[in-house]
């Protein structure tokens, strides 16, 4: 499949729960969806379109996190982020761990580092920090505070 054709096929069948749709370069895409569709789009992503998946990241933004899923099709070199904004102050989210094994531990990472939680995620226990790191505290928000 060629790289418009997976552009809108991903568009057409990820339909009303694009909230936000750019695409900056010929090969470059960035997909806003509500938190609730992120299994969807891994799915279809994934499963469906063999994307690989590259990686996630959590960006603690001034009113919300972001989290941005990043995949990519190595015959076309196509790159599609997918993006959703979860609420700072309880920032939780459905895990794709079970989908894509690959995101198990950045959505680790992301949870120890950020604070956000992924509903379903198999293993949610530390990766990088001590196992004693005081709870509630994620060293890269911005309002960390080092004691």
């Amino acid at each position: 499949m060629n790289r418009e054709a997976t552009i809108d096929l991903i568009q057409s069948t990820l339909g009303e729960r694009l909230l936000k749709v750019r695409r900056p370069k010929e090969n470059r895409l960035y997909l806003e969806v509500e938190a609730s569709a992120i299994p969807e789009s891994a799915r279809l992503l994934s499963d469906q379109l063999q994307a690989r998946f590259q990686t996630a990241s959590g960006v603690d933004a001034p009113r919300e996190m972001e989290i941005l899923y990043h995949w990519v099709f190595d015959a076309t070199e196509l790159v599609v982020t997918v993006i959703t904004k979860v609420d700072r102050q309880q920032p939780e989210l459905p895990s794709i761990a079970k989908i894509c094994p690959a995101a198990e531990w950045i959505e680790r990472e992301m949870w120890e580092l950020l604070g956000v939680s992924f509903r379903g995620h198999p293993d949610q226990r530390h990766l990088l920090l001590d196992d004693d790191w005081p709870e509630g505290k994620y060293p890269l928000r911005r309002d960390y505070e080092k004691d």
